[in-house]
């Protein structure tokens, strides 16, 4: 029996990691949750854990009334997250939280030699090289559970790794493919949670339609399989069966295909190196019928634009543009921005200057905070 700590089990990765866990006999030892209370109070009633964070520490005593009938220790903030990340009964961190937040408890859940199973981008986007190289330090696997990423992981399983020529993710295109600059003009925050496959929270939903969720994946992937910008290809494939390709030297293809469910993924990363049955409909190739193909149109999408240059220049970069999207897709969330502003604004990030050699944590949060400073200065 695994046991099990979710930081973000109230998202909708969490929620579904949890009936993984339930349905593999898994125990759950920790949950973290930013501010929904009701739900993370079901959960630790449901499973208790032995810790349980509320990120939001001004949900602290409601939490506590909610759950005062149940022997768990609470904790709050980032403080929390990194205690929960690192307790000795767990044995795989799945980190699930959105945004930058979720580096440092990766971080530290790495230094306690915890398996990570990795569904928070932002931990790579902005820590890649730190994260890499403590993971290597520490014989600690990164195990990943974006759809995408998995997907490549696993189309590399048996294969060997050096023998890679390329990386081809794929991406959904989001509600909004096929549309020009002038068209996404007047379009609401109610189109673009209106994801055509995926049913995700608020701020990835955004990301998937401005396709800064892809330019993400694209600079997580170099980190994670150790390749270069130029070895990571995109394209767009609307039916979202296949989940991502790998092509190696001999020209040779391999891909994973899917229906489009997460549990898929998120049950590899907590089980691998073996597989078990989940429960997930079944891919009918039949039923598909047609697999279609696009390139991805990085003029009008330029968050896509933006993440490729930050992550070739290297250093802060991607940090800073990754910084710059969380706060303008809060902007345009809060109805203070229009939709094409998101992509003005991660792009017009990389201005910033802020070059350090061997930066650490402080510097990346130090670059966080001046991404998000010069997009609320321009908005």
């Amino acid at each position: 029996m695994k046991n099990i700590c979710i930081l973000g089990s109230t998202g909708s990765i969490g929620t579904q990691s949890l009936e993984v866990c339930e349905s593999q006999g898994f125990r759950i030892v920790g949950l973290s949750a930013h501010s929904n209370i009701e739900l993370l109070a079901e959960q630790v009633k449901k499973y208790c854990p032995k810790k349980v964070c509320i990120f939001n520490k001004e949900k602290y005593e409601e939490l506590k009334n909610l759950i005062n009938d149940i022997n768990v220790e609470i904790l709050t903030g980032i403080e929390g997250l990194i205690s929960l990340a690192s307790m000795e009964e767990c044995d795989v961190l799945l980190n699930s939280v959105v945004g930058m937040v979720g580096l440092r408890p990766t971080l530290a859940a790495i230094k306690a030699k915890k398996t990570i199973a990795l569904a928070n981008k932002e931990t790579l986007v902005t820590g890649g090289e730190l994260v890499m190289e403590s993971a290597k330090e520490n014989g600690v696997s990164i195990l990943p559970v974006d759809s995408e990423h998995s997907a490549i992981f696993q189309s590399m399983q048996g294969n060997n790794k050096s023998q890679v020529k390329k990386i081809i993710l794929t991406a959904s295109g989001g509600p909004f493919f096929g549309r020009t600059k002038e068209e996404l003009e007047s379009v609401t925050l109610k189109d673009a949670l209106n994801h055509p496959n995926w049913s995700m929270g608020a701020k990835i939903t955004i990301d998937s339609a401005t396709l800064m969720n892809k330019g993400l994946e694209l600079i997580e992937a170099c980190w994670l399989f150790d390749k270069s910008p130029d070895d990571v290809e995109i394209v767009v494939h609307r039916e979202s069966v296949i989940h991502s390709l790998v092509e190696f030297d001999d020209n040779a293809v391999m891909a994973q295909l899917g229906v489009p469910d997460m549990k898929i993924p998120i049950q590899y990363a907590l089980t691998y190196p073996n597989r078990f049955k989940c429960d997930t409909p079944r891919l009918s190739l039949t039923d598909c019928k047609n697999l279609t193909f696009f390139e991805a149109d990085e003029d009008t999408f330029i968050c896509l634009k933006a993440c490729k240059e930050a992550i070739k220049r290297g250093g802060l970069y991607p940090t800073i543009v990754n910084g710059a999207n969380e706060q303008a897709v809060e902007l345009f969330l809060n109805g203070e921005i229009s939709f094409l502003d998101i992509g003005k604004l991660v792009y017009g990030s990389l201005s910033i200057k802020y070059d350090v050699d061997d930066f650490d944590v402080d510097d990346i949060l130090i670059a966080d905070r001046l991404a998000r400073e010069f997009v609320l200065s321009k908005k």
